[in-house]
């Protein structure tokens, strides 16, 4: 990848610092993936959400820390659950909030994705959520922003979705209280979820006891033991006496890859139901990122069970995506008083 500002192509080299995201006085000014932040920063940004998780309640459900600021989702890839989150959250804090349909832009016309930054930043953004196919393709903008803009990833590629990680971390915590004591498991497909590379890197900067991968062999990345985890090819043997059970969807498309036989199969298999739930702790926290499968990653009595809290997740999303917002648009001692 070229270093210029108009490179030759829009593939996008891996990630190679988390320095990346914090200011000079270290404090967080892009959001771009979980790896590298500080036991602190992440607390912050769950304190601060904390702070903003009454807002859905209020009689007017905005707070004036954004106001004037311009926030720009851009989604090159589909997601309707995280870009109606991000919006929410934008619209609570009072930002300015444009959703730009890649479809229908310049850039499907051929117009490379830093002309169209240059022209946003033309219009006096102040900030680019985005989520890209490509793996990296947040960290390119971010390197290429102006100073006073601030890049969050909104998932990229197989690599990171971080905000989805803080949501389910904040969740654990209003649930579970602190993290020291617990036993996590992570169900489904780690080789391709950028969520679960993101989940294992803010647990294990939160210090909880164990992370637990669980998995078919061929959904399993080469590096897995470098993880800081411990992996199970079996559901049962996994699940004992683990606290917090975080499933994972199991994308369709890769069934064409050959790496699994069927669905139901799988469902045999690594699927969460009531009975195999029963080999983990009585009081276990369920959670999924959504959208469930359900009947292939797990049976509907499990995902709308009394240890669901997939619901929670959704609601959470909203005041973990402000707290970000507003971290790294610098306005924390606006929220702080």
């Amino acid at each position: 990848m070229s270093s210029s500002k108009q490179p030759a192509s829009t593939s996008f080299k891996a990630p190679d610092s988390s320095r990346l995201q914090l200011d000079e006085q270290g404090q967080l000014h892009h959001f771009l993936t979980t790896e590298g932040l500080s036991k602190e920063t992440l607390t912050e940004i769950m304190d601060v959400a904390e702070s903003f998780s009454s807002v859905g309640h209020q009689a007017v459900k905005k707070v004036p820390v954004l106001r004037g600021k311009t926030i720009v989702n851009l989604f090159f890839e589909n997601s309707t659950r995280t870009r109606t989150t991000f919006d929410l959250a934008a619209k609570r804090l009072s930002a300015d909030v444009i959703n730009l349909n890649i479809a229908t832009s310049a850039t499907s016309k051929g117009e490379s994705i830093l002309d169209t930054i240059r022209n946003l930043e033309a219009m006096q953004a102040d900030m680019f959520v985005v989520r890209h196919s490509d793996s990296g393709a947040a960290h390119f903008i971010a390197r290429h922003v102006e100073p006073h803009v601030s890049v969050i990833n909104a998932g990229d590629g197989s690599h990171a979705h971080p905000t989805q990680a803080m949501l389910d971390m904040f969740t654990i915590r209003r649930v579970k209280k602190e993290f020291k004591h617990l036993k996590v498991a992570i169900i489904g497909d780690i080789l391709h979820s950028r969520v679960a590379r993101s989940q294992i890197h803010a647990l294990n900067t939160l210090e909880v006891k164990e992370v637990r991968v669980i998995a078919p062999k061929t959904l399993l990345p080469s590096d897995v033991n470098s993880l800081g985890v411990h992996v199970y090819g079996d559901l049962r043997t996994g699940l004992d006496d683990v606290d917090v059970v975080i499933m994972l969807r199991l994308q369709r498309e890769r069934m064409g890859a050959a790496l699994l036989p069927s669905e139901h199969e799988y469902f045999e298999c690594f699927g969460l139901t009531e009975e195999k739930l029963a080999y983990a702790k009585p009081d276990v926290t369920v959670m999924h990122p959504g959208p469930i499968n359900r009947g292939v990653e797990m049976e509907a009595a499990v995902a709308d069970g009394a240890n669901s809290v997939i619901l929670q997740q959704v609601t959470n999303g909203i005041a973990i995506r402000m707290a970000v917002m507003t971290l790294t648009l610098g306005q924390n001692k606006v929220v702080k008083g």
